[in-house]
């Protein structure tokens, strides 16, 4: 989402956030992607079955909740009609809350009938509708981690195939759960170009169903050094952000890209300003409107585009924004505390960079078709 406005007393702000220390695991099994690379009309090798048993999972330990933000605020969808604001239960209407994508903090649900909002006034319950807040988040990623993995996206629940490219089975023995995590032992492609990938012994998933994590291309400056320090990138094809110390990759997480239109943009940016909370809005008056009170953990990088904690949906791992990247709140408040922990330089002035790159067409399969291993 885009913000109009920004508050100068909030950037004042920034200098004075605490940041805690960042715990990571300390080592990764070492996986061998050779051991079971796919050969069709072969069967799997005693060496692969041996290793998907001993790694049947992704045993990576999860960024921790923000429980704060997610138990102290309470956000609430109002309209799409247009909502008036009152200075009281059953008071004057003082204001008006325009037509749109609405959402609002509320500080005060005691009354009935009526629902106190950030800023103190009133709107009526009966135009608003709570919002449950998604409790997802990424993961960190141990010294020497090579493990291709993905999280699963399929909301309906489809079993995996016995096969790359071959019909889903309960027989596969896999049933997909969204956000569940999975390793890739081996990958395949299909006759249109998607890729399939091996999730344990017969059971094979296409890519459309997940999102997968891997590394990312090292960006270099204007002056074509590797950035260091710090950063994140965020690949706007597999829907994923991952965060990185110089060239070791620390943390990874699924993200919300812009939508057709409202696309983010690629390229190299630096995090301009950070905000603990901010809130947004924008088309005021158009279709597309859209007010935000308290978005939480907001870095901006791209003028007003930024990575910033989301509320008001669940759909991490698809596009959904007006361009800014969506993070779940517990992933904005990790990625916002580890940035703010980074080396400063001399003059104290700290340096994030966001990388946004696509390693595909969003919504296209793969352009090359791999020619040894092409199925169906």
């Amino acid at each position: 989402m885009k913000r109009l406005v920004m508050s100068m007393v909030a950037l004042a702000a920034l200098s004075v956030m605490a940041v805690p220390a960042v715990a990571q695991n300390s080592a990764a099994p070492i996986f061998e992607p050779s051991i079971c690379a796919y050969a069709p009309n072969q069967p799997t090798s005693d060496a692969c079955l041996e290793m998907m048993g001993s790694q049947p999972k992704p045993q990576l330990d999860r960024a921790p909740l923000d429980g704060y933000t997610i138990s102290t605020y309470s956000f609430w969808k109002v309209g799409p009609d247009a909502v008036n604001k009152f200075d009281g239960p059953n008071g004057n209407v003082i204001g008006v809350i325009a037509a749109g994508f609405n959402f609002v903090n509320v500080i005060n649900a005691d009354n009935p009938e009526w629902l106190q909002i950030q800023g103190g006034e009133w709107i009526q319950k009966s135009t608003a509708q709570y919002v449950e807040t998604s409790r997802f988040s990424g993961v960190l990623l141990p010294d020497g981690w090579n493990q291709p993995f993905a999280w699963v996206l399929d909301t309906t629940g489809i079993y995996s195939s016995l096969t790359p490219g071959g019909p889903s089975t309960a027989e596969s023995g896999y049933l997909t759960k969204r956000y569940d995590m999975v390793n890739i032992y081996a990958e395949a492609y299909d006759s249109e170009g998607w890729r399939w990938y091996m999730i344990g012994p017969n059971q094979w998933i296409k890519q459309t169903f997940v999102a997968k994590v891997q590394p990312a291309p090292h960006p270099t400056d204007e002056s074509g050094e590797p950035i260091s320090g710090r950063w994140v990138a965020v690949d706007l094809y597999e829907q994923t952000l991952v965060a990185y110390e110089g060239d070791k990759p620390v943390f990874a997480t699924l993200i919300a890209s812009g939508l057709d239109g409202t696309e983010t943009n690629e390229g190299l940016f630096t995090v301009w300003a950070r905000l603990a909370h901010d809130p947004m809005s924008g088309a005021t008056g158009a279709p597309n409107a859209y007010a935000l009170q308290t978005v939480p953990w907001v870095m901006y990088f791209d003028g007003s585009i930024s990575l910033h904690g989301t509320y008001w949906h669940n759909l991490f791992g698809y596009r959904r924004s007006r361009g800014c990247v969506n993070l779940s709140i517990s992933d904005a408040k990790w990625v916002y505390n580890w940035m703010e922990a980074a080396e400063r330089d001399a003059e104290n002035n700290l340096t994030n960079h966001v990388y946004v790159f696509s390693s595909g067409v969003y919504g296209q399969p793969p352009q090359q078709v791999a020619q040894t291993n092409s199925v169906g």
